[in-house]
């Protein structure tokens, strides 16, 4: 079933889980992630985004991520990731988004402001949330190298961030980074906790593959709400490849799917969300 993401982040947020967001860009993942969250009975966030085009045609592969959407017997939430214009998010809305993220964190605070909120205007009337991201959680890079210039989240202005824009939910940077870390994260909790005292809106965690365990349950017991997946779905994926190298390509497929499944399993019962729907 279609849901709505405010809903669930603020469950969430509520009662001390985190609701799954995994980017999907082909039928083994979206398949593997449905299964997956119909198996444990919980909520789920598929999502899109610019960098998967390369891959995908997003306007053909929305409407199976609809499809599956509706006809599953969760709670699904479709959701564009990153998007860079307006432009950008007016298209996922058109083709069945209903959750996006205006991701303007490379900018000053004053610009990020004006570029959220002009989406923030767009949307709200339609009844779509919007999430925002203030801090830069950076592109994949050697993590020692992110770290030295990293932008983290600023607790003191986040409340006037989250005033002025009215966005429905906040990505914070905290140490963590997209793509596979080189070294231990070094996620800073004390940011999180305070950004959360200073919000009412549910937190969100980017780049969360590769995070420990124990990270995790901290990150959300400080005020995570939902939690970003995709790398680790790529790692399952490939590691089903080179064990299933000899077999037909039908076979191969359906590997893949199967360990794409069981790695979002994983994080489902890790975040807390299984048996929430």
């Amino acid at each position: 079933m279609l849901a709505d993401i405010r809903y669930w982040e603020m469950r969430g947020k509520k009662e001390h889980f985190a609701i799954p967001h995994f980017n999907v860009w082909n039928a083994e993942m979206l398949m593997g992630v449905i299964n997956a969250a119909e198996e444990t009975r919980a909520p789920i966030i598929i999502s899109f985004g610019t960098g998967f085009v390369g891959n995908t045609v997003f306007e053909d592969f929305c409407w199976m991520m609809e499809s599956m959407a509706k006809k599953a017997t969760v709670p699904v939430i479709n959701h564009w990731d990153h998007g860079r214009s307006l432009e950008i998010v007016q298209n996922a809305y058109n083709h069945g988004m209903n959750s996006v993220m205006r991701d303007a964190s490379a900018f000053p605070f004053e610009e990020n402001i004006r570029l959220v909120r002009e989406v923030v205007d767009y949307f709200h009337p339609l009844g779509i949330p919007v999430e925002a991201e203030l801090g830069h959680v950076g592109n994949e890079t050697v993590y020692e190298e992110a770290l030295a210039g990293y932008q983290y989240t600023d607790p003191d202005t986040a409340a006037e961030f989250v005033e002025r824009t009215e966005c429905d939910s906040l990505a914070v940077a905290v140490g963590n980074v997209h793509g596979n870390y080189s070294a231990e994260p070094k996620i800073r909790f004390d940011i999180i906790s305070a950004v959360n005292d200073k919000v009412s809106v549910p937190l969100v965690l980017h780049g969360a593959s590769g995070i420990p365990d124990a990270d995790i349950r901290e990150a959300i017991r400080c005020g995570i709400s939902k939690i970003n997946i995709h790398t680790e779905l790529c790692n399952a994926a490939m590691d089903a490849v080179r064990l299933n190298k000899d077999n037909t390509f039908l076979e191969l497929e359906r590997a893949v799917r199967d360990a794409v499944k069981q790695r979002a399993i994983e994080k489902i019962v890790l975040f807390g969300a299984d048996g929430k729907a």
